[in-house]
């Protein structure tokens, strides 16, 4: 399993509130959400349990 796949495994929305707070504690610019990802979960993309996120899933 690829990082993305796993990323749409776990949710969208979870890895980029990781990635936040992650930043929040380091200020690290390397654990900041990227840009990219912000946008997918604020449309709503969040991977498996949305049924789209970097990859398309069957809703069964």
């Amino acid at each position: 399993m690829g990082p993305l796949k796993l990323a749409d495994l776990i949710g969208l929305d979870t890895v980029a509130s990781i990635a936040e707070s992650l930043y929040d504690e380091f200020k690290e610019p390397l654990y900041a959400p990227p840009p990219l990802l912000q946008r997918m979960v604020e449309a709503g993309l969040l991977g498996r349990k949305t049924g789209r996120g970097f990859h398309t899933y069957d809703r069964d």
